[in-house]
C-alpha cells in the first residue's frame, strides 16, 4: 500500500517523499486508518516495523492547519534515545507543516530546564518526554496540560519493564479525560492490558507482528567459553571488511570497556557507550557512528531500543538478552526498512537455556555455527541440561547457615 492513499495532506506526502518512503509497512497500514478516524488504540509490533510513522503522520495530518493553544499532544517514552529519535522524525515529517515541538528528557546538565519550563507552560504541539524528567516539571506545578488531544505510550512494555507504572499514571491524571490514547509496545503481555485497561476508552487493537526479528536479518549463533568471546569478535570482524557499520551489545559497562580496548588495533575506530556518559557525549559518539567515523559501537541495552540508525550491517550480542523480547530489540537495529542486516550471538555454558527461551518465542531455530579454526572448541549445545544442574546446586549445594544466625535452628539447639 502507497502513503498516497490514506489521503493524507500533500504536504506531508512531500516530506515523506524527501525522506525516502514509498510503501507503508503493515503496522503503518493497519493503524493510520484507525487513528485518522479518532479512535483509541492498542498496538503490538516491534522495533523497526515503521512504528513511529504509524502514529506520527495522522496526528500531524489532524495539526496540519487547526489553530492550537495550549499543548496539543503527548508522547511518552522509556529512553532519551527514543525521545530524540522521535522528535527528529517530527522535524522531517511535519518539515513543511507549521507544527511545533519539543523533546523533554534527562541526563543533561540541565540547561534546558527553562526551555522546558516556558513550552510546558505556553504549550507546543508535540511534546516528546520521559517520564521522569516531564514527573519533575509537574510537582513543580506549572505544567498545564489541559489541551492535551492526544496521548501517546510508546514502547510501554519497556517502560513498566524499567519501573515506570507509577510514573505513568501520575502523569495521566494531569490530562483530560476526554482525549484519544495510542499505546505501542513490543509484547501484549497481561500487564500491558491491564494498563490498556485503565486508560484506553474501547480500544482497537491492532497485532501485526508477535514479537519477532524482520525477514531481512540473517541470524546465526556461536558456542563460545567466556575467554573464546573477544577473539570471536576480532575473528568475526576482521573476516569482514565490506562492513562499515557493527554495532555490538553487552551486559555490562565493564564489558563495553573491555571490549572496546581489544577492538582498538581493527581499523575503521571503536567507540564504546554506557550510561557513564554524559547525555551530551553519548549523542556525539551516537553522532560519529551514524556518520560513518566510527565503523564499531560497543553498547549496553541502553541503545537495545530507541536510536534510528539507517543500514548497520552487522549486529553481535556478545551476551544473550536475559529478557527473550530484548533479543528481538536487539536485532532490529539491522535490516530496518527492508534491508538486510546479519545478527550473530555468542552463547556460553550459562546463556543456553536463555537463548532456548529466545528461540522458542520467534519460533526459529537460530544456526549454530563452528567456531573460526584455531580457537579450540566450545561447548556444546545442550540447553536444558545447565539449566537442570543449577537447579540440582540450588537444593544440593545450599550454603549452611551461620553459627551466628539462629532463624533456622530447632528449638533444642537454640537451648544450647
Amino acid at each position: 500500500m502507497l502513503f498516497e492513499e490514506f489521503g493524507l495532506d500533500d504536504r506531508l506526502m512531500e516530506a515523506i517523499s524527501y525522506m525516502g518512503f514509498e510503501k507503508a509497512t503493515p503496522i503503518q497500514i493497519s493503524t493510520i486508518p484507525e487513528i485518522l478516524a479518532g479512535n483509541d488504540l492498542i498496538a503490538c509490533a516491534q522495533t523497526g516495523t515503521g512504528k513511529s510513522a504509524a502514529f506520527l503522520l495522522p496526528v500531524l495530518n489532524k495539526l496540519k492547519d487547526e489553530e492550537r493553544k495550549g499543548i496539543n499532544t503527548l508522547v511518552i517514552v522509556p529512553t532519551r534515545e527514543l525521545a530524540i529519535q522521535i522528535y527528529q522524525q517530527i522535524q522531517g515529517f511535519a518539515y513543511f507543516v507549521p507544527v511545533s515541538s519539543i523533546a523533554i528528557y534527562g541526563g543533561g546538565d540541565g540547561s534546558n530546564w527553562d526551555q522546558e519550563k516556558q513550552v510546558l507552560t505556553k504549550g507546543a504541539d508535540i511534546v516528546v518526554a520521559t517520564p521522569g524528567k516531564l514527573l519533575s516539571h509537574i510537582k513543580m506545578g506549572y505544567v498545564d496540560f489541559s489541551a492535551v488531544e492526544h496521548l501517546i505510550l510508546d514502547e510501554a512494555d519497556r517502560m513498566l519493564d524499567i519501573g515506570f507504572h507509577d510514573d505513568i499514571m501520575s502523569i495521566i491524571s494531569n490530562i483530560p479525560k476526554e482525549r484519544q490514547t495510542l499505546m505501542f509496545s513490543a509484547t501484549m503481555a497481561p500487564r500491558i492490558r491491564a494498563l490498556a485497561g485503565k486508560i484506553l476508552t474501547e480500544p482497537v487493537e491492532v497485532s501485526t507482528a508477535i514479537a519477532k526479528p524482520a525477514d531481512g536479518i540473517l541470524q546465526a549463533a556461536y558456542l563460545a567459553h567466556d575467554n573464546q568471546k573477544i577473539p570471536l569478535i576480532e575473528s568475526l570482524i576482521r573476516d569482514k571488511p565490506e562492513y562499515a557499520s557493527i554495532l555490538i551489545f553487552s551486559s555490562t559497562k565493564k564489558k563495553v570497556f573491555d571490549i572496546v580496548r581489544s577492538l582498538k588495533k581493527l581499523k575503521g575506530g571503536v567507540e564504546g557507550i554506557s550510561s557513564d556518559l554524559t547525555q551530551k557525549e553519548r549523542e556525539e559518539v551516537l553522532q560519529r557512528f551514524k556518520s560513518r567515523q566510527t565503523r564499531i559501537l560497543v553498547a549496553t541495552d541502553v541503545l537495545s531500543r530507541g536510536i534510528d540508525i539507517k543500514d548497520i550491517n552487522l549486529i553481535i550480542n556478545f551476551d544473550v538478552p536475559k529478557e527473550a523480547a530484548d533479543y528481538v530489540h536487539r536485532v532490529g537495529r539491522t535490516a530496518r526498512a527492508d534491508q538486510t542486516g546479519v545478527a550473530l550471538t555468542i552463547i556460553n555454558e550459562d546463556d543456553m537455556f536463555s537463548f532456548h527461551r529466545i528461540e522458542e518465542l520467534i519460533e526459529s531455530n537460530v544456526m549454530k555455527l563452528q567456531l573460526p579454526e584455531g580457537l579450540g572448541e566450545g561447548p556444546l549445545w545442550n540447553p536444558k541440561a545447565k539449566f537442570k544442574r543449577s537447579r540440582y546446586r540450588g537444593k544440593k549445594y545450599q550454603k549452611k547457615p551461620s553459627k551466628k544466625f539462629n532463624g533456622n535452628r530447632s528449638p533444642q539447639r537454640n537451648r544450647k
